[in-house]
């Protein structure tokens, strides 16, 4: 094989490893289905690794702090497995409330709160590439700052994002205030040249 042919197939090589799901159109933040100005707000849906705080008033036996297992539910005395993913906190409040006043309680007052969000992951061309702790308003800058900045090899005009809710993988410019949500998946590419 001649050097010239070598090397053509090399970059013919290289051209085709460019980077999974470069093909894919850059979109804004708010193409991803949700408004990535305001990164968690009441709509926010519960998930799987979220913890919860509930307060029963008077009942201090029911008032304690749950984690949402790996089947969507939280176990709570009395009325035992609730279905928490996928709801707000109000929402899981209001049905905790409906169970409760089912021959429990007379007219229980419930409120929730949100303790610590599910992990976001980070990965691709970033130092320490992985799971972070969520912390309220992450930001892109702030994700990639966790995982020790961007490599050497990072393409830092634009990142993948795979929102946890689904929708597969969407190519988005990436600002330094983009915002970032409990269980999204960043991958920052390698750029070529």
């Amino acid at each position: 094989m001649t050097r010239l042919a070598m090397m053509l197939s090399a970059v013919a090589l290289l051209a085709g490893c460019a980077g999974r799901g470069s093909d894919l159109p850059l979109q804004t933040a708010s193409s991803l289905g949700r408004d990535r100005a305001s990164p968690v707000d009441a709509t926010y849906q519960l998930g799987v690794g979220d913890q919860i705080a509930l307060a029963v008033y008077g009942e201090a036996d029911l008032s304690r702090n749950y984690a949402i297992n790996p089947a969507g539910t939280i176990d709570v005395p009395l009325i035992g497995a609730v279905k928490a993913q996928g709801m707000t906190i109000d929402q899981l409040s209001a049905q905790i409330r409906q169970r409760l006043s089912e021959g429990y309680l007379r007219n229980p007052s419930v409120t929730g709160s949100i303790l610590t969000y599910r992990p976001f992951y980070i990965l691709g061309e970033v130092n320490k590439p992985g799971q972070y702790p969520y912390q309220t308003g992450m930001t892109l800058e702030a994700a990639v700052a966790l995982a020790g900045g961007y490599s050497y090899r990072a393409q830092q005009n634009q990142v993948f994002i795979r929102a946890e809710s689904g929708g597969g993988e969407a190519k988005v410019e990436a600002s330094p205030e983009l915002a970032v949500r409990p269980g999204d998946t960043i991958r920052v590419a390698e750029r070529f040249f």
